[in-house]
């Protein structure tokens, strides 16, 4: 829980009483892995904060083909944020790749904290903006580059997750199948 406050005040000021009402507000979850924490065709109606473990973004392509989006490790916010803003059923499903904790508020939750503290939306913006920024960031180069650059980028930019993440799963992630990958790593 400590690691979400101070996650939480890098982006805004909280008195104790205000930490304790968050702090208050929130439930840890263990998932398990390939558990799911939001489903497609569900409205996603809570945000669970990473504590521990990998979560990954994905979806069913219209051949009926997973696709990895994008991987949300410790000390990130995981959410369908279309979804959970809009009220509206989602399209991608969040999967445990490893066993997880999670400190999750409801939507409920998040609306009284919403109400109580004063600048609590203003973190929340901050937080939202930061994580579409890096989101855009993660896909964005991907889509001009070659295999083996995106895997190096990949390398380069989450080296703390190469090793924790199933080959099969990064190789959905950067588009390419799983032999060409394995084929990539052995000629680095």
């Amino acid at each position: 829980m400590e690691a979400l406050i101070d996650y939480l005040l890098q982006f805004g000021q909280l008195n104790q009483q205000q930490v304790d009402l968050v702090k208050s507000k929130a439930r840890v979850v263990d998932l398990k892995k390939d558990g799911y924490f939001s489903e497609a065709g569900k409205i996603a109606n809570q945000v669970a904060f990473v504590s521990d473990g990998i979560l990954r973004v994905c979806y069913y392509n219209n051949r009926g083909e997973e696709i990895t989006r994008y991987f949300i490790d410790e000390h990130n916010f995981a959410v369908d944020l279309n979804s959970f803003s809009t009220q509206i059923p989602s399209s991608e499903y969040i999967q445990a790749i490893t066993d997880c904790r999670l400190i999750v508020f409801s939507s409920e939750a998040l609306r009284e904290l919403s109400l109580t503290i004063i600048g609590w939306d203003g973190i929340i913006n901050k937080i939202t903006s930061k994580s579409l920024v890096e989101k855009v960031n993660r896909i964005s180069p991907m889509l001009a580059e070659d295999a083996k650059t995106r895997y190096l980028s990949f390398l380069e930019k989450f080296p703390h997750l190469a090793n924790r993440i199933p080959l099969s799963l990064l190789a959905s992630y950067l588009g390419i199948t799983q032999s060409s990958l394995s084929r990539i790593r052995r000629n680095i």
